[in-house]
């Protein structure tokens, strides 16, 4: 990588976004959000940085899906965040470690939906769910993944099943690529703003933060070949009939279990719970397909006019926002620990 040192010091100092108090210190930002005093405003986090977050979010009119996934990362941020603040209060992270970490993760979301203060020439991100707006043949924004998916598609060999779970192994990819992305974008800028400001002293404390930061970027590229080389396999020998999951983030947690180095009895367990997790992205999947259908029934009917009709709609549509934003948050959160555990388990054999 050309970034030869990075702080990390708060990159939203320098930011446009008017999210008050996110500019500040970061221990600062750890005071719990307090109830409103008037009880009409809903407080959604613990931790006023990301209800202010959230609330821009509900001005900026994300679509539904987006807003729902939105959502579901600001509460595992939330989870990340109070239990830094109380491992910290415990003497814990004195390097800054996990605290760094949080502070990328933030970046990262903010970047992500495009809160971030930069001008955005990213493409406008609709949901994955509506793809008859993409033009043909440039589908994933990236030359490598269209060039991939044109052949794959003009072969032959998918039927359309598989076509759809083969635009959803793209689609997972393309979701990497643009993270890796941000993150290197982010790590770029946080350097540029920062890199005549450090004593030598701090620049001393924050090697050790430095070097995980890079090992975190390179780990991502490594995942980013690694997926690659499976699109590439998958496209010209297309599935296997006795392959164990469909979802693509399963099957990567998969193959990361596989080489990982457990043993049988580690892996027949975690494949069994690879199976519940499965069920639940699908589950997921099919929730963020009903919030879409119903945003446009409400669309529609508030086009009409009818009152009743609008109040029936709008209750419906609220009820599926929230339990979509709810199972998006446990899916992930389920992602996150069997990940860690996968990790967690590879190091113990390895240092054995």
């Amino acid at each position: 990588f050309s970034i030869q040192r990075v702080d990390d010091s708060y990159l939203l100092k320098a930011s446009h976004i008017h999210l008050g108090a996110i500019a500040g210190k970061y221990s600062r930002e750890m005071n719990d959000q307090k109830p409103s005093v008037d009880g009409k405003s809903t407080v959604e986090f613990r931790i006023a940085k990301l209800n202010q977050v959230w609330e821009k979010a509900t001005r900026m009119q994300l679509p539904p899906v987006r807003q729902a996934e939105l959502h579901s990362d600001l509460k595992i941020q939330e989870k990340d965040e109070l239990q830094w603040k109380k491992s910290k209060a415990e003497g814990m992270d004195e390097n800054g470690e996990r605290e760094a970490k949080l502070r990328r993760g933030f970046n990262v979301i903010l970047a992500k939906y495009g809160m971030d203060g930069k001008k955005d020439t990213r493409p406008l991100e609709s949901n994955n769910l509506k793809d008859h707006d993409i033009r043909e043949g440039d589908m994933f924004d990236d030359p490598r993944l269209d060039k991939l998916w044109n052949k794959a598609k003009s072969s032959g060999k998918f039927s359309e099943e598989e076509m759809q779970s083969l635009k959803r192994e793209f689609q997972h990819h393309k979701d990497k690529i643009s993270e890796y992305n941000i993150v290197m974008d982010t790590v770029s800028r946080t350097e540029e703003i920062h890199k005549n400001v450090i004593s030598p002293l701090e620049g001393e404390v924050k090697q050790h933060v430095l070097h995980q930061k890079h090992t975190d970027l390179k780990d991502k590229m490594r995942d980013l070949n690694q997926g690659f080389e499976r699109l590439r396999k998958l496209s010209h020998e297309g599935f296997s009939e006795d392959s164990e999951f469909k979802e693509p983030r399963v099957k990567e947690l998969w193959e990361m279990a596989q080489r990982a180095n457990l043993t049988g009895d580690e892996l027949d367990s975690l494949k069994e719970e690879l199976k519940h997790f499965e069920t639940k992205v699908e589950k997921h999947s099919h929730y963020q397909e009903q919030l879409e259908l119903s945003h446009q029934k409400l669309r529609h009917v508030e086009a009409l006019g009818d009152n009743d009709h609008i109040l029936r709609n709008q209750e419906r549509y609220n009820n599926l926002a929230e339990k979509t934003r709810e199972m998006g948050y446990k899916m992930k959160k389920h992602m996150q620990d069997l990940t860690s555990k996968i990790s967690r388990k590879g190091l113990d054999r390895n240092e054995l």
